[in-house]
């Protein structure tokens, strides 16, 4: 059996790590993610088991030459769009929810061939669990459509748009746009520049 791929997140703020452990948990259900403090922690921790960092800003440039030495797999966590490092993928953490799982959702794809380049999916992730109109309510939910503007386009009633909505939620075990957002693109049921 294949050893799931590691990330690693280097960044001594513990809410941001807890968020963004979560949202990549979500988007690369597959890969094992860990949490480091310092750059200390991370050396202590078989660093070259891990197939990305993503690294706070200021970790980055205390430590420059380490993180330059293995910049392919470092993604900086920045605070402003301005505040990119040559050389660096970099992430603006300080932008809405939407546009954060966007970015990371682009990067994911970019950087790993659409998902050719990692271990398969388990069998669990690959089952259609959805209905094909189910699937047609979550592409146009995803895009940010309404319930009336899906009831519209689709030529169904509002009511049984919220009923798919619903059952769409349950059986994904999801609780937001963002985590359907994250699904959809990852299952490839729609394109990440449709969103």
């Amino acid at each position: 059996m294949q050893k799931a791929p590691k990330i690693a997140i280097v960044d001594p703020n513990t809410l941001a790590v807890i968020g963004l452990k979560d949202i990549l948990q979500n988007v690369m259900p597959i890969m094992t993610v860990d949490s480091y403090g310092s750059l200390a922690e991370l050396q202590m921790n078989h660093p070259e088991e891990y197939v990305h960092y993503f690294v706070a800003m200021s970790i980055v440039l205390d430590n420059r030459d380490f993180f330059m030495d293995c910049r392919r797999r470092t993604i900086v966590l920045t605070v402003s769009p301005e505040s990119w490092i040559d050389g660096f993928h970099c992430i603006c953490t300080n932008v809405p929810e939407k546009q954060l799982i966007h970015s990371l959702l682009s990067l994911q794809q970019g950087a790993h061939a659409n998902g050719r380049n990692l271990p398969e999916l388990p069998k669990v992730f690959q089952q259609k669990v959805l209905s094909d109109r189910e699937i047609e309510v979550m592409n146009l939910i995803v895009q940010g459509f309404i319930n009336k503007e899906i009831a519209e386009q689709l030529n169904i009633a509002l009511s049984t748009v919220v009923t798919h909505r619903r059952n769409i939620m349950e059986k994904l075990g999801v609780k937001s746009v963002s985590a359907l957002t994250i699904y959809a693109v990852t299952h490839g049921y729609v394109d990440i520049s449709k969103i």
